[in-house]
């Protein structure tokens, strides 16, 4: 069967655009009409080139969580893969969530895999979701991989609005005292100095550098924003290179705050990926490599490479990550018990709370200690411009007296 991508009129006259899937145009015209639409214009659209068209934009966060749990349910209850796209493409809501369904089913129907099919829109899902679903695949366990991912997308999700909306007050109180601050250099500052410029008396210090520093605002500031758009691009397409990105991800994790944070995001994404895959019934080689794939760091998606050799020679999982040294102890420890136990999977999801948990404890702290840094901050800065105008006009008292 193929896609096209179709033009028509409905009852009321209204055009409709959309995506049907027929296996001849004719065949195509007589499914729209069936459908009390009147067919204006009809092409065939490949998937790929459809993907392409649609690569600016995806399906969104919430819709790709409800998908992953309607197609979880639909292929538990005993629906083929075909079956089940097409069951998601008449519910869903959305024309791009339609449009996507549609390529993905075309790419299926030509004997692709789920995951492989998946991968022609990578910007509706991303690389973690097609390996997840490459090992529900694998494993024959895809119903039950997907309904955890579902739940794992939802507290993701979660996490993500609560940081949002955490962030959202200070983003905005530091948006405004930029804009104040500048706008007192750039309007406010040049004309109650000029004043003290016409009496021709010493200026203090702090007066002559904000003058100095207003002076370059207004005269070079245009060049200054250019500067530092053009150096962040450079940084950007510099990141592109894998061993500049490496270092710079090795970077990042030996900053102090922001280093635990990137660890404590990754660890937890791994250690859920891990509990999904071997729930699921994938062998713990392949859920590692599959794990690996999940994580956004370098450096730490370098360590699980390493543990996954040792793992094939024999060793143990917790002692293979222990000898990486770059996760945290608790992740080894639980692992190690899970091995002994022989209740990983419960382990591994064990640990991913508690990372997950440890992780909005840190956010929470690092947002609570932002908001009063940032007024500190801006504080400061409005007080030396004040001090840097009060300073001559005390001094010219003093004179007088």
């Amino acid at each position: 069967m193929e896609a096209f991508a179709y033009t028509a009129l409905d009852a009321s006259g209204h055009e409709v655009t959309g995506v049907i899937q027929a296996d001849t145009p004719r065949q195509a015209r007589n499914q729209l009409r069936t459908q009390g639409l009147l067919p204006a214009e009809l092409a065939p659209v490949a998937a790929r080139e459809r993907a392409r068209q649609l690569w600016a934009h995806g399906v969104s966060a919430a819709e790709l969580s409800l998908l992953t749990r309607q197609m979880a349910t639909l292929l538990d209850s005993g629906l083929t893969l075909e079956q089940t796209l097409d069951a998601l493409i008449e519910e869903a809501a959305q024309p791009l969530t339609r449009e996507v369904l549609t390529g993905v089913k075309t790419e299926v129907t030509a004997g692709l895999s789920l995951a492989k099919a998946l991968a022609a829109y990578e910007k509706s899902f991303p690389d973690f979701y097609r390996a997840l679903v490459h090992g529900g695949e694998e494993s024959g366990a895809l119903p039950r991989v997907l309904q955890h991912l579902a739940d794992y997308l939802d507290a993701r999700q979660s996490l993500k609005q609560k940081t949002a909306l955490a962030l959202l007050y200070p983003i905005l109180v530091t948006t405004v005292a930029i804009l104040i601050v500048a706008g007192l250099l750039v309007y406010v500052v040049p004309q109650v100095v000029q004043v003290f410029q016409q009496s021709r008396q010493s200026l203090p210090l702090l007066t002559r550098g904000l003058i100095a520093l207003s002076d370059f605002l207004r005269e070079s500031g245009i060049w200054l924003l250019l500067l530092i758009g053009g150096g962040l691009a450079l940084a950007r397409l510099a990141v592109r290179r894998e061993a500049l990105r490496r270092r710079w991800h090795g970077l990042l994790l030996r900053l102090p705050g922001l280093g635990p944070l990137i660890r404590g995001i990754d660890t937890s994404r791994f250690a859920s990926t891990l509990a999904i895959l071997v729930g699921g019934g994938v062998p713990l080689l392949a859920a590692l490599a599959s794990g690996a794939q999940v994580m956004s760091n370098m450096v730490l998606r370098d360590a699980i490479e390493r543990a996954t050799l040792r793992v094939r020679e024999g060793l143990g999982l917790a002692r293979a990550l222990g000898e990486t040294r770059a996760f945290p102890p608790l992740l080894v420890h639980l692992i190690a018990s899970g091995e002994v136990s022989g209740k990983l999977e419960q382990m591994l999801e064990r640990a991913a709370q508690l990372e997950t948990k440890g992780l909005e404890r840190r956010l929470t702290v690092f947002l609570t200690l932002l908001e009063p840094m940032m007024i500190l901050l801006m504080g400061g800065i409005v007080l030396l411009i004040v001090l840097a105008i009060l300073l001559p006009i005390i001094e010219i008292n003093q004179l007088v007296h």
